[in-house]
């Protein structure tokens, strides 16, 4: 908390295109750690959407880059001026010497103890540690409560952040109790006002508990080999039916299910989430929603939501406590 003068030990995944500014804005704003997705925006887009938090507040926030693709953008993100980047996906190695050049600040996701140990060559500020029960794309292979331990003592004095399947106080306080220094929310962030998410998506949010979504390789898009998490919906079902075949002989292969605000179309296992002005069969697209879904059962202001998840992580924190 100290390193980002936050009020909260609350960060916000960057829930790729669903975590606009608004949302990253909100998140900072009210305390929290904010974050977005850039790993697809182009440079102009990047520094355009980073320009709009920093009008919103002057607190830190969070950009992402997936580095199983290159990192266009990351120059310049760290011109207009983005304070922390993180990196998922791959080596961050090469990028590393753009973002100490300026002071931002960076942390790595990792997975097991011996990627923790990986990642400090790179003195690391921080590390993302993320479990199987994760939302969206899932590098994990395993639960956040049997790694966590193993990455907190790997990263020794280095702050670990925990994420993955944490949608509530309690969730929070269990990572804090487990050695984190923090908890990184996503589902539960996707379902606020401020959420880019396409409002029947939101809505389906609402709806649904664990055992409605799947950790799958459905919604290839254009990222093969990475493993997602989604809620359940027709494509998904009638893939399994058809026995999970590969690309190019999948059922409704080919087939428009929506177009974006741009008017683009957005074609069956795409892995491109539904959107706010998206038209079309959104719960027909790839709706990401990790297993903290089951926590999910308001659709509150995230301004809102961050005091009131630290206000349950004290109460289980003193439950704990007590007992």
């Amino acid at each position: 908390m100290t390193l980002f003068n936050l009020k909260y030990p609350i960060f916000q995944a960057p829930t790729g295109s669903i975590a606009v500014p608004e949302l990253c804005a909100a998140v900072s704003a009210a305390g929290g750690l904010g974050a977005m997705a850039l790993t697809w925006a182009n440079p102009e887009e990047a520094a355009r959407q980073i320009r709009q938090v920093l009008e919103r507040t002057k607190n830190p926030f969070q950009v992402n880059f997936a580095l199983a693709f290159p990192p266009i953008s990351l120059e310049a993100a760290l011109e207009a001026g983005a304070p922390v980047v993180t990196f998922s996906w791959g080596d961050p190695r090469p990028h590393l010497s753009k973002v100490r050049a300026v002071g931002a600040k960076f942390g790595i996701q990792v997975t097991t103890g011996e990627g923790a140990r990986r990642a400090l060559q790179y003195q690391p500020d921080f590390l993302i540690c993320q479990g199987v029960e994760a939302g969206g794309h899932v590098q994990a292979t395993q639960s956040l409560w049997q790694v966590l331990t193993e990455v907190v003592l790997a990263a020794d004095k280095v702050p670990v952040i925990a994420a993955g399947g944490i949608g509530d106080g309690d969730g929070i306080g269990k990572a804090l109790n487990a050695g984190a220094t923090g908890a990184m929310l996503g589902t539960r962030f996707v379902a606020t006002i401020e959420s880019g998410a396409h409002p029947e998506y939101k809505r389906k949010l609402l709806e649904s508990s664990v055992t409605q979504t799947a950790l799958t390789v459905c919604f290839d898009g254009n990222w093969p080999y990475a493993a997602q998490r989604v809620l359940r919906n027709p494509t998904l079902e009638a893939w399994e039916a058809a026995g999970c075949p590969p690309k190019g002989q999948r059922p409704g292969e080919g087939e428009v299910v929506g177009l974006s605000a741009n008017g683009e179309a957005i074609y069956r296992y795409e892995d491109t989430a539904p959107r706010v002005g998206f038209t079309g069969d959104a719960l027909d697209m790839c709706c990401y929603a990790g297993t903290s879904v089951s926590f999910v059962n308001d659709l509150p202001s995230a301004t809102d939501l961050v005091p009131r998840l630290w206000a349950e992580t004290q109460n289980y924190l003193d439950r704990q406590s007590r007992n």
